[in-house]
């Protein structure tokens, strides 16, 4: 199976000099926890989760209005769209990802979250990658 059969290709986006609350509205309206950021030439440059927006805003206590790039995650775990979607899983697990984007020529075409995989995979292949991404929280 190829990672283009099963990603999401309806993605939401921010940019960096978007505001935090831009993308709290984003997720709210979209029902999502994560969005790629982009920048003005629509290349990647990262991506934020609502985890990044209450872990490093937040808690923080930065105002509504401060941008994006402050509270974004830079790395960047990425597959292709023709890639297969064991490859993908594969870099899931061992960057501790639950969601994956997939890049052609540097634009976002597509995301593939766990849930995508279990809907493709069934339960002991999904088990096995949601214990390898979720080990590092195990830790702490």
């Amino acid at each position: 199976m190829f990672c283009r059969e099963i990603m999401t290709q309806d993605v939401q986006f921010v940019s960096p000099d978007d505001t935090i609350q831009v993308a709290a509205e984003k997720m709210r309206d979209h029902a999502v926890g994560f969005l790629p950021v982009i920048d003005e030439d629509n290349r990647l440059c990262g991506a934020v989760t609502d985890r990044d927006l209450t872990i490093r805003a937040l808690a923080d206590a930065m105002p509504v209005d401060s941008l994006i790039a402050g509270v974004m995650t830079s790395e960047i775990v990425a597959c292709s769209p023709n890639d297969d979607l064991a490859a993908a899983e594969k870099l899931m697990s061992r960057h501790k990802k639950s969601r994956i984007l997939c890049v052609d020529d540097g634009r976002v075409v597509g995301v593939i979250s766990l849930s995508d995989i279990a809907q493709a995979e069934g339960v002991r292949k999904t088990g096995k990658i949601l214990r390898d991404v979720t080990e590092r929280e195990a830790r702490t």
